[in-house]
Formats: C-alpha cells, structure tokens, sequence
C-alpha cells in the first residue's frame, strides 16, 4: 500500500509526507483522497520545471565561482 501511495503522490508531481500520509490512509480507509488546494487560498501557487543539465553546468563553471 506504502509503495503505491508514493507511486500516485509521484505522478501528481506532490510529494511530501503529508501527501503520502493522506494518500495512504485513504487507501486502507477505502475513501479517494481529497487534494484540492482550492482549499487553502493563502498558499502561493507552485510552478516546477523540469530540471537541466545546463543549469547545474553554469553553477559549476568558472563564472559561477567569480560570482561567489
């Protein structure tokens, strides 16, 4: 049951513990889970992409370590 919660918080791209946690308990409840941040309006909207090799590239190039 753990496995597939974490697998579902995964491809809903939400994974914490409290998802998990909520995901799981539903699932042995035997009740959908309810993840609607409508709910929480004071929580600032999240944008994630996805990450790039260029980007760690620049942080380990010359020019990153001038800046520091």
């Amino acid at each position: 049951d753990l496995r597939v919660a974490v697998t579902q918080a995964l491809r809903m791209g939400a994974l914490s513990f409290d998802v998990v946690k909520h995901l799981l308990l539903c699932r042995v409840e035997r009740r959908p889970p309810r993840l609607d941040l409508d709910c929480y309006p004071y929580l600032p909207k999240a944008t994630v992409e996805k990450t790039r090799a260029g980007s760690y590239m620049r942080l380990l190039s010359d020019d990153a370590e001038d800046a520091a």
